[in-house]
């Protein structure tokens, strides 16, 4: 559905992006994992056209981006962090009004309200909406012609976690339709929960890829970590999974059955993010 091979762009003398290749298939959650200012969201506007004056080649569908017509917007939706909607006119008024710009057929507008918990709230002015409501409204925008790739940015920032949840859910279901996602994120939670695979972006380049499972359990290594009672105090040691059976101490203190506390720690995705790129996430 998409596949990208060794675009560069650069926005001075300094290359930005370098020498990027990957690609994602159709129904895949594809997530970009890094830091401000690391090249996720330019990434984003090459592969929605909104850059052209890249090197390499960037397909979406079966366009060549640098060339793409109007028709190519036909197949995308796209939901950058900040709402591009019009605020002297209501929620169903916006969905309307870019329901219309498409040749093809559009969702039910009561339908997608009603989704993101808004339907009360149709008929309301969008500038008299919290920051939350607008996000809400325009990631479903995004959702209004049935694109075949849909392409988010921080789609959860700033929601409540109910909210956020919601989104997530809909976006799960874009997935089970068969829509391919590019998801944006500094979000580490829900870039495990959602996507099949991501890049980590760091600087322009990608220091790993691959399904956020397998990047944790490759990279990273399970630790054990139990409490017992010393002295009469409680303590608490960890050693790795893998190791168990040469911790003398575990192994005396399941012996005489003095173990408070035992359970696994597995690192996350931010851990093997820090492992990996020797960044964190800002």
């Amino acid at each position: 559905m998409i596949k990208v091979d060794n675009i560069s762009f650069s926005y001075t003398s300094k290359p930005f992006i370098e020498n990027m290749s990957f690609s994602v298939a159709k129904g895949e959650i594809f997530g970009f994992l890094g830091p401000s200012g690391a090249g996720k969201s330019t990434l984003q506007k090459i592969l929605t056209g909104l850059i052209l004056n890249y090197t390499g080649s960037a397909t979406v569908g079966d366009t060549e981006v640098k060339h793409r017509r109007n028709s190519f917007y036909e197949n995308i939706g796209v939901d950058f962090e900040f709402p591009s909607l019009y605020e002297k006119l209501s929620a169903r008024q916006n969905l309307e009004f870019f329901g219309s710009l498409y040749t093809k057929a559009i969702r039910k507008t009561d339908t997608l309200l009603e989704a993101v918990g808004l339907h009360n709230d149709g008929n309301k002015k969008v500038g008299e909406f919290s920051k939350g409501m607008k996000s809400r409204l325009n990631f479903i925008k995004a959702l209004i012609h049935n694109p075949d790739i849909l392409f988010l940015d921080e789609p959860t920032s700033g929601l409540d976690p109910a909210n956020a949840r919601t989104m997530k859910n809909i976006i799960l279901e874009e997935k089970r339709r068969g829509t391919t996602v590019i998801l944006t994120t500094h979000n580490m939670q829900d870039a495990t929960e959602l996507c099949d695979r991501v890049a980590f972006i760091v600087d322009g380049k990608i220091k790993a890829l691959d399904s956020p499972h397998r990047l944790i359990m490759s990279k990273g290594a399970v630790k054990l970590v139990y409490s017992y009672i010393e002295n009469g105090s409680e303590r608490t040691s960890e050693c790795f999974l893998k190791e168990t059976a040469q911790d003398k101490k575990l192994g005396e203190l399941i012996k005489t059955g003095k173990i408070l506390t035992i359970h696994s720690c597995e690192p996350t995705l931010s851990d093997i993010f820090m492992q990996v790129t020797g960044r964190e996430l800002e």
